[in-house]
């Protein structure tokens, strides 16, 4: 079997010879009618007539004076019907190809196909070519698809082959693009206002994670890239704006697991005047809205073996209390437990016991092993404000947060809570989170003046919600990586591109 460089080496010779032969390479201008699956839901308007198709070759097959191509463009796939003696207009200034110069064509090239829209002898919609151009020779072989392409981190590093011959994840990320267009006309039919928030920041927060750093020439000052959309949009709410979301990148410098990345999608809608109540009601239509428009299904077997049902619009979901199941699973008080108590839980359980690890860590440990067992979809409330720095206390009971996360799966797919907007309790909180930090609690929240100054000039009541693409990888059936076209990895080049290019040094 020929190597990956040889095979190459049969490419570009190929390419020598169409360059000696006149033929003009890598054209921009492209000419195109209809789309493959155009042709092949049309046929019958369409057949008789001519059309111009593009796309890649899938497949070659020729028999003397015939040849079949099979051609794939993003909508489809259609046979190209190529005979020598009805392709005979070829302008090689123009990249057009003679019959006699087909095996200078391989599977992974991108043609333009002009001919006659027909049915074959075997009733295989087809073009019958009078004209072929050459838009791309390509240099390396695509993995045939019956051979699959199945190596995980190969499928990883190049994605780009993964969706060329793995159809269900080119579907995958056809889906990822309708989940965010569906979350974004839900929110705009709600009112809600898109604006960009800052990815550089100088205080990350809003969220409990390690940040990235980065340095600016320009201002010759170290900026951090967001964890999070939270603190720039409620400064929105503080601006004026009543409804605001946004949909973007945010960066976690935390370990790849199977539901995180260190860079992910996420969005976030902040609505001023309303509370933690409205929010659940909103996160029920606004889940089941996208659901449908991605999957056109409410009903999902997830990838951990868990049923979920959404449910139908006239039906609530389950409530859950954090205090609640930490009591009935290890016997311990959420509010006033120790950190020995909380330890000695932990050590119970099989969980690890980290240096850093305080009463909120371990109790978040805790719920967290209950949490991997709950399909959901249900609210998890009654959270202890002490584990929530930016949220509202309940009015009966001050040690609780007005908040409430979406269980699904077994994991947290959404949080939203009743925003914090008292000043001087912020300040406090954030004081706490700060004291955390210092004595080594690298996720703690930084402690933001500016924003405590915004609360100062006066911030409405309001409530403010969050979800990343975490929940369309638990709906999809994926892990994280899996998820999403291309996740960061150690850089590193094949040792066939090495000896490629010997003199880069790579």
């Amino acid at each position: 079997m020929a190597t990956l460089r040889e095979l190459r080496d049969e490419r570009l010779r190929k390419l020598e010879e169409l360059k000696r032969s006149g033929v003009a390479l890598y054209p921009a201008r492209v000419e195109r009618t209809h789309q493959a699956k155009a042709i092949v839901e049309q046929f019958g308007e369409l057949e008789g007539s001519e059309a111009i198709v593009t796309g890649r070759i899938v497949s070659t097959r020729k028999f003397g004076k015939i040849a079949f191509f099979v051609l794939r463009d993003a909508s489809e796939s259609l046979q190209l019907f190529i005979k020598h003696d009805v392709l005979t207009h070829t302008d090689g200034g123009n990249a057009e190809i003679a019959f006699q110069q087909l095996n200078l064509l391989d599977p992974g090239d991108f043609v333009e196909a002009t001919g006659k829209v027909i049915k074959t002898q075997t009733g295989e919609i087809s073009i019958e070519v009078t004209r072929l151009r050459l838009l791309t020779k390509s240099l390396r072989p695509l993995p045939a698809e019956h051979d699959g392409f199945t190596n995980k981190e190969e499928r990883l590093r190049r994605r780009y082959i993964d969706t060329n011959v793995n159809k269900d994840v080119y579907e995958r990320y056809l889906r990822r693009s309708a989940f965010w267009d569906a979350t974004r006309h839900f929110l705009q039919g709600e009112g809600f206002v898109e604006i960009a928030t800052p990815v550089l920041e100088n205080i990350p927060g809003g969220a409990d994670a390690k940040p990235f750093i980065t340095h600016m020439d320009a201002l010759d000052h170290d900026f951090y890239l967001r964890i999070s959309h939270e603190l720039p949009l409620k400064r929105l709410l503080g601006g004026g704006y009543e409804k605001v979301f946004d949909i973007g990148p945010r960066f976690r410098n935390e370990n790849y697991t199977d539901e995180h990345l260190p860079e992910h999608n996420a969005m976030e809608w902040y609505w001023a005047y309303a509370d933690w109540q409205d929010g659940m009601q909103l996160t029920q239509k606004l889940v089941r809205s996208v659901v449908d428009a991605t999957w056109g299904t409410r009903q999902f077997e997830l990838a951990n073996g868990q049923q979920v049902d959404l449910g139908d619009d006239s039906t609530d979901w389950e409530r859950i209390s954090f205090v609640e199941v930490i009591r009935e699973k290890y016997g311990l008080d959420a509010h006033d437990a120790s950190l020995d108590e909380v330890k000695k839980a932990l050590a119970d359980n099989g969980l690890e016991v980290e240096k850093q690890d305080n009463r909120a860590r371990g109790i978040d440990k805790l719920w967290k092993k209950i949490r991997v067992e709950l399909p959901g979809p249900a609210f998890l409330v009654d959270i202890p404000t002490f584990m929530q720095p930016l949220a509202k206390t309940q009015p009966k009971d001050k040690r609780l947060s007005e908040q409430f996360n979406l269980i699904l799966g077994g994991t947290e797919a959404c949080k939203a809570y009743s925003e914090l907007n008292d000043p001087i309790d912020q300040l406090e909180r954030f004081k706490e989170q700060q004291a955390m930090r210092d004595k080594g609690d690298d996720e703690a929240q930084m402690l933001d003046i500016d924003f405590v100054e915004m609360l100062e000039y006066g911030m409405p009541p309001a409530c403010g919600f969050g979800y990343s693409e975490r929940l369309f990888w638990l709906l999809e059936g994926v892990t994280a990586r899996e998820g999403v076209p291309f996740p960061q990895l150690r850089y590193e080049v094949s040792e066939t591109t090495k000896s490629i290019y010997p003199d880069l040094s790579l």
